[in-house]
């Protein structure tokens, strides 16, 4: 029952994890990565469609993404997204494919987009902490209701503060790495 207990809690806190990873993804630097417009969401025949379904997108050279869209007719309306979207870039479109080229960043977007990272990372820690949370409650309620001995839910307490620790080792190490990214120049 404990260990069950635990495994759901670190599959929901690498869960946390994955999703920090998502979301750093989509915050831009300097470097050209597809991640950056996959999730973009285009009006496609009615129905808003994420852009790696209906083109593929590559990233060729370190400032340069391409668009290569799968039905041509929907050049228009990538373009139209890509340019209502808050990334701040203009498309290039030469009737085949998108162009976007990456703008190197200046030291006042670059803190900016640090302060972003801050926040997404304090939220995955938030998010790991609140399933330690429901964990606690989850042991307590089991001592509580006699289904384990005090002395079990005092090292289970124990084994579960190590898989927090950890994953929130995790997340630092995920939001440093793209910090140091957002920072070179």
């Amino acid at each position: 029952m404990i260990d069950d207990t635990l495994r759901d809690a670190e599959h929901r806190m690498q869960s946390a994890v994955g999703a920090l990873d998502r979301d750093l993804d989509t915050v831009r630097t300097g470097r050209a990565r597809p991640a950056l417009v996959e999730g973009l969401k285009i009006e496609y025949y009615g129905t808003p469609t994420p852009l790696n379904q209906m083109a593929t997108i590559n990233a060729p050279e370190p400032r340069l993404i391409t668009i290569l869209p799968w039905d041509k007719t929907q050049l228009g309306t990538i373009e139209k997204a890509i340019q209502k979207s808050d990334l701040g870039l203009t498309p290039t479109n030469d009737g085949n494919i998108i162009r976007l080229i990456i703008p190197q960043l200046n030291e006042d977007r670059r803190k900016d987009m640090v302060k972003v990272v801050h926040k997404k990372v304090e939220d995955a820690r938030v998010a790991v902490r609140n399933v330690r949370r429901d964990c606690l409650d989850t042991l307590r309620k089991l001592q509580h209701d006699k289904e384990i001995t005090d002395d079990d839910e005092r090292g289970a307490q124990a084994r579960l503060q190590k898989i927090t620790d950890r994953h929130i080792a995790e997340v630092d190490k995920h939001g440093y790495a793209k910090e140091q990214e957002l920072l070179e120049v």
